[in-house]
């Protein structure tokens, strides 16, 4: 898929989980490589904002009781033991440097998907994935090899790619949108 001009009438940013969970130093989930994209977004955020294109933010989030936990608990350690993304605590809250601007909504999710039991609706869209604005974090083995975060991000960036968005820096993008006028 290619994206030529990003009408920025017709677009919306998600900013899929940059929470204080995932991001903040020492955090029960640490994934340094979204930290180190925090410029990077926060630049993509800015031309977002200036374009006048919608900002809506997701958070993953748990009741501490675990009843919409679903697998996580069996994958994630720090979530089966409630010490990450509990809601109502500061880990869930959006990494203050990427903090939602007033009018901006946070859509809190219980899975990966954004789109499953939240407000936002999964209609086709066409999708601009930003490759020096993501981040993951490195995969451990689970029977098939462990895999680096740098080869885990390189991967979904060529599946995505061949599949299901243009995948471009955050200056491409700032070059294609198309500003409201």
């Amino acid at each position: 898929m290619q994206i030529e001009v990003i009408d920025a009438k017709k677009t919306a940013m998600i900013v899929v989980d940059m929470q204080n969970d995932f991001v903040a130093v020492g955090a029960a989930m640490e994934t340094p490589a979204a930290r180190a994209v925090v410029p990077q977004l926060a630049e993509a955020l800015q031309i977002c904002r200036d374009a006048q294109i919608k900002v809506i933010y997701t958070a993953h989030v748990h009741r501490r009781d675990g009843c919409d936990m679903g697998l996580f608990d069996d994958m994630h350690p720090p979530i089966a033991n409630r010490v990450a993304l509990v809601d109502g605590t500061p880990g869930v809250d959006i990494y203050p440097e990427l903090a939602p601007a007033p009018g901006e909504h946070v859509i809190k999710k219980h899975r990966y998907s954004g789109f499953f039991g939240t407000d936002l609706l999964f209609r086709n869209y066409r999708v601009v994935f930003l490759s020096d604005a993501t981040a993951t974090y490195d995969f451990p083995d689970r029977g098939f090899g462990a895999m680096p975060a740098a080869e885990v991000h390189h991967a979904t960036l060529v599946i995505l790619a061949a599949s299901t968005a243009h995948v471009m820096s955050v200056k491409d993008m700032s070059a294609r949108i198309s500003r409201r006028g």
